[in-house]
């Protein structure tokens, strides 16, 4: 028990660590203006009540009227070193003004004011996001993981580093993006990997693949993690540092075009039944983390009865993994298990209220 507490308060303090050097860093340019006249009325407050022996309140309401320069005479006479401090304090209050003006003008004309505005939005609904899935870098094999995604109406959450790359994101109206480096720690702490359901790594670079693989497994033990991988010998790497799935771009596109030269009815086929459109026929799965009590102990042969929905089973998945293609009306329904079926999203939804998932 201590030793969990201990953990717990450790992972709290990194995140309050976070969020309060978030918070610095997007307020810095406009609490600094705000900071340097609030030392400069310390400064004269501090001065007037050691120089020319004032009251707290007498020093604080001189040193007003001397930064504000609203020519009220002074509260008592002044000394010749008092006025040598007031004139000085004058002096700098022009300078202060004006730069904490055109900081804060140029925070609010530039844009920035809306960017921050945005910023903290983003982190409002990052924190309420659950089940999601992180996209680490949006080259061709991010914005293509992303497309399916959408397709499927699954949250995602893009993590790209600054440049032109994270401006292409932003022309596409993605709303969920992090600009900031994957393989650090806090970028996906700040994209919910705690309460993520999948982590997919696009990176060209095997080894930042495998570092952000080590950072998520460690952050996450559940986590799904799918990882691109461009070297053969990346994949047992990859794997061992706690990959779910190694998948080689440039392996599986090689294979795909080979195929549509031997087989090519065959794969576009496959490429229409998994073609990213609602209304069109996908193959989907159906998991039964937990069954209904009125399917406990049934068959598939008892679902394929009460079937109108129009989807058909092609497949089944045992709770150990073993895969079964047109499986037997006999197979008694499992938890764990999943079933593969053939239609569309409204066929597939229809199935799963038959089954009252």
């Amino acid at each position: 028990m201590c030793i969990f507490d201990g953990m717990w308060h450790m992972i709290m303090g990194h995140r309050l660590f976070v969020h309060l050097r978030t918070f610095l860093s997007d307020y810095f340019r406009f609490l600094i203006p705000l900071l340097i006249v609030t030392g400069l009325m310390i400064i004269g407050t501090v001065g007037y009540m050691r120089i020319d022996n004032y009251s707290l309140f007498d020093a604080f309401y001189m040193t007003v009227i001397t930064i504000g320069t609203v020519g009220y005479g002074e509260v008592h006479p002044l000394s010749e070193a008092g006025r040598i401090f007031t004139s000085f304090l004058i002096i700098t209050s022009f300078a202060t003004f004006a730069f904490a003006i055109t900081s804060i003008s140029k925070f609010v004309v530039d844009g920035e004011l809306n960017q921050l505005f945005k910023k903290r939005q983003l982190n409002a609904t990052l924190d309420k996001l659950k089940n999601h899935v992180i996209i680490c870098g949006f080259g061709r094999n991010g914005r293509q993981a992303a497309q399916v995604l959408k397709a499927y109406n699954k949250s995602y959450v893009v993590i790209e580093r600054e440049g032109e790359s994270s401006e292409s994101i932003g022309e596409q109206a993605l709303s969920l993006i992090i600009k900031g480096d994957a393989t650090q720690d806090e970028m996906l702490i700040k994209a919910g990997i705690h309460r993520a359901k999948a982590l997919i790594t696009t990176l060209p670079s095997d080894s930042a693949n495998l570092f952000i693989v080590l950072t998520a497994r460690n952050l996450n033990a559940g986590l799904l993690i799918i990882s691109r991988a461009s070297d053969d010998s990346s994949d047992k790497k990859l794997k061992i540092a706690g990959a779910n799935n190694v998948i080689m771009p440039d392996k599986v596109g090689g294979a795909h075009m080979a195929s549509l030269v031997t087989r090519p009815d065959v794969m576009e086929f496959l490429d229409f039944i998994t073609m990213h459109n609602k209304s069109a026929v996908n193959l989907e799965e159906i998991s039964f983390k937990k069954i209904a009590e009125n399917w406990k102990d049934k068959t598939l042969g008892d679902i394929a009865k009460l079937n109108v929905s129009g989807a058909n089973i092609v497949g089944y998945k045992s709770a150990e993994g073993d895969f079964a293609l047109n499986p037997n009306p006999e197979i008694v329904l499992r938890q764990n298990s999943k079933l593969f079926v053939l239609g569309n999203q409204e066929q597939v939804k229809q199935l799963k209220l038959i089954l009252q998932l």
